[in-house]
């Protein structure tokens, strides 16, 4: 049984779904306040879910890097741990420089709550490996600062060594514009591919009363 934790912060709101995911999924998961210092021994993965943190003052993401447990992730993912940041928690792992690049408001300015399509763009990494490449998956999203920003240089890094996870799409798997990120970026990883981060929401599509079960297989990959 793996073991997985989860942090939360003032303001979290997908904690508890998040730990029901994991759960669901046959782990033994445990919820960690931001003030903590330490991890629970053995902890296999580490999750930084959903929510708006500190309200989203200042910027997602922004006063959450300082809390005392952002330490502990640091040093747990430099190590080799494996870390998955969901929307805001893909903020806060940008924040901390877990991840490369930043989040910013929606194209449109305002917050987006829908299910989405997303194209599996590499699934050379633990997180998609139960994906296959190019394929179409339905995971909802809700954000409102999703807007993926890298510079060139950046890109050509993620491009070369395959760290673009998923891309926002049409049923066809066409790149379509849902918030204005860099080539319909969705979700990335590090160039270690121990630490990952997306905007959709894969812990909500694992019931078909949901509507959708294709967060199921992305989960999956990390606790395999």
């Amino acid at each position: 049984m793996k073991n997985v934790a989860v942090l939360q912060f003032p303001g979290t709101n997908c904690d508890l779904d998040t730990k029901y995911a994991f759960e669901k999924l046959g782990c033994n998961t445990t919820v960690i306040w931001h003030k903590e210092t330490e991890l629970p021994e053995g902890t296999d993965l580490v999750v930084v879910p959903g929510g708006f943190s500190y309200g989203d003052y200042l910027r997602s993401g922004a006063i959450a890097k300082f809390s005392p447990i952002m330490e502990t992730v640091i040093a747990y993912a430099n190590n080799g741990g494996k870390v998955l940041g969901i929307c805001n928690g893909f903020q806060i792992l940008t924040e901390v420089g877990l991840l490369p690049g930043a989040l910013k408001r929606n194209i449109g300015l305002h917050f987006i709550s829908k299910f989405q399509t997303l194209k599996v763009v590499n699934n050379s990494n633990e997180f998609l490996q139960k994906c296959n490449k190019d394929e179409v998956l339905n995971i909802p999203i809700a954000h409102a600062d999703g807007n993926y920003y890298i510079d060139e240089d950046g890109y050509k890094k993620l491009e070369a060594n395959e760290q673009i996870l998923v891309r926002y799409c049409d049923e066809h798997g066409e790149p379509i514009v849902v918030n204005g990120s860099v080539t319909s970026i969705a979700g990335i990883c590090n160039s270690t591919k121990n630490v990952f981060g997306l905007m959709p929401h894969p812990e909500r599509a694992l019931e078909d009363i949901l509507g959708s079960t294709d967060g199921v297989k992305m989960l999956e990959g990390l606790i395999a």
